[in-house]
């Protein structure tokens, strides 16, 4: 980076203090990079990206608090002028990916990424480029070349919902859905995986990575 230049101004929100730690180390290694601040909240991501001048946020999914990474995303990319919010996490579901793109975010990382990819990935989003890892890249490419029996967004969110335990009325309060759209979500989810019941398409998208275990 020469003198005239300005370096590429970053945010860390992580809800580990080890991940922190470990990103900080492996960023500052890059001249071009400054790490302005880090947090351990998604609430705290949103609030930091509106206060300072930022030009990229490394934005974990997954938090302890009540928001979640992709809510923070579509927070903070919702505003004039944010930075870009590179998600840095290890979750690969389409559920997730699906989230997180819907939400804003420019790119989307694997946390077992080497140091030279994700110094590449923050670089690329930082210059408002999409920023996929190989593996997140071939799994949306997967979904255009079979579009009749991808889920869609709304169906991979109701079917984590059945995965975790919830019926179809707490989705349905969740959701804000009726608990007839509930019902016609998981007829077209049944048909798109070839299955005939709740465990059985949970089961069957766990094997193919479309919701958490």
């Amino acid at each position: 980076m020469t003198s005239t230049e300005s370096p590429i101004r970053l945010l860390l929100a992580d809800d580990h203090p080890v991940v922190r730690a470990g990103l900080r180390a492996v960023l500052e290694t890059e001249e071009d990079f400054e790490v302005v601040a880090d947090t351990a909240t998604a609430e705290g991501a949103v609030d930091l990206a509106a206060r300072l001048d930022l030009d990229v946020v490394l934005m974990d999914l997954q938090f302890g608090g009540a928001l979640h990474g992709a809510q923070a995303t579509a927070e903070i990319t919702a505003r004039e002028g944010a930075p870009r919010v590179l998600v840095l996490t290890t979750y690969d579901t389409d559920a997730d990916i699906l989230a997180a793109i819907e939400a804003g975010a420019t790119g989307y990382l694997l946390k077992d990424a080497p140091p030279e990819e994700l110094a590449a990935a923050v670089r690329t989003a930082a210059a408002g480029k999409s920023a996929l890892a190989p593996t997140i890249a071939l799994r949306l490419m997967d979904r255009m070349r079979t579009p009749a029996t991808a889920l869609s967004r709304r169906e991979t969110e109701v079917l984590q919902l059945v995965a975790d335990g919830l019926s179809n009325a707490q989705i349905s309060k969740r959701l804000f859905l009726s608990q007839a759209t509930v019902k016609s979500h998981l007829v077209h989810i049944y048909s798109k995986l070839g299955v005939d019941s709740r465990t059985a398409a949970v089961a069957a998208a766990t094997t193919r990575g479309l919701i958490r275990r």
